[in-house]
């Protein structure tokens, strides 16, 4: 991978964060109601304190005003304060943060751990019976919306047999090996809901690259030159079938984010997610800006992290 093509990619990245933050502004800034809203139809507080609250953070100015102090305030560390939470509103996000990111990071290595093997098994051996089995269990997998497999899996293995809590709880009163055990048990369910949706929908994918790489002449040749047949899919079919997958969990990760705050709702993970929903109902609208930023921010990265992938698994495209 040549470092001219890092270079352009990660200067690619600029204007699309500075357009998704116009856009993301531009929105919440026209839609009804703001952070002091309720101010005005309650009677305890007087009508001069709402307009001087008002004038000091700039809530009756033009919106292009807004954008140019919001994103200056930005790039110096500035994310705003959170008018419910009274606090920072980088502090409240950097608490959670690192619990979302445990979760869909855990739920992505479920879904490739799974959906390789799988999709490069079924791919090579077209309608066996576990091909058809694969296929099936795929189907149900990704018809299944994740607060229907969540919800199933609290009443089996919470109420049922009682084995996981069904509740994420941050503030576990343990230590040493204990506290991370009850982190792991606590962490199963919501993994197992986001990775297992995102891997049912990945085999498919796999398997369709496979089958499409597998009759290509290249693979021919390779099996008339004698390699062995573990060679032959391992060196010239998975790499190459591998590039269509890069892109399409590229751009799935909104789909697997946005699962992300269902499922953290549903068992009460304290993570962004359910911060988003939260400041929503809230109507606390610096919190929503910086969070569907942040959502935003990381959706851009996995694309790049995507793009540094296609020029690893193909090096001539990092020439184009």
């Amino acid at each position: 991978m040549s470092r001219q093509y890092l270079i352009r990619r990660l200067l690619l990245v600029i204007p699309a964060m500075l357009g998704i933050s116009l856009v993301l502004y531009t929105v919440l800034a026209l839609a009804p109601g703001d952070p002091f809203g309720e101010l005005a139809t309650n009677p305890s507080v007087p009508p001069e304190v709402a307009a001087a609250l008002r004038a000091k953070f700039g809530l009756d100015d033009p919106v292009w005003i807004r954008y140019v102090r919001w994103l200056s305030a930005m790039l110096h560390g500035d994310w705003g304060f959170s008018f419910v939470s009274r606090m920072d509103v980088d502090r409240l996000i950097l608490q959670r943060l690192p619990t979302t990111l445990l979760v869909i990071g855990a739920a992505q290595l479920l879904a490739i751990l799974v959906a390789l093997p799988v999709g490069v098994l079924a791919g090579t051996r077209p309608y066996s019976v576990f091909d058809q089995v694969a296929n099936t269990l795929a189907f149900v997998g990704f018809s299944l919306p994740t607060f229907f497999t969540g919800l199933l899996l609290i009443l089996v293995f919470s109420i049922q047999l009682d084995w996981l809590p069904f509740v994420y709880r941050a503030d576990i009163d343990a230590t040493g090996w204990r506290f991370y055990w009850e982190h792991i048990k606590q962490s199963i369910m919501p993994v197992m809901v986001l990775g297992l949706f995102q891997g049912a929908s990945l085999v498919r994918y796999v398997r369709s690259s496979v089958l499409d790489v597998v009759r290509l002449d290249y693979v021919t040749t390779a099996r008339a030159k004698g390699i062995g047949e573990r060679k032959v899919i391992t060196r010239h079919v998975v790499r190459n079938a591998l590039i269509p997958v890069v892109t399409l969990v590229a751009l799935q990760m909104p789909v697997v984010f946005g699962g992300a705050i269902v499922t953290e709702q549903i068992f009460r993970v304290p993570g962004i997610g359910s911060l988003l929903i939260s400041a929503m109902l809230a109507n606390d609208t610096p919190v929503i800006m910086a969070v569907t930023f942040v959502f935003a921010c990381l959706v851009v990265l996995c694309n790049l992290i995507a793009d540094i992938l296609y020029a690893w698994l193909d090096p001539r495209i990092a020439f184009r």
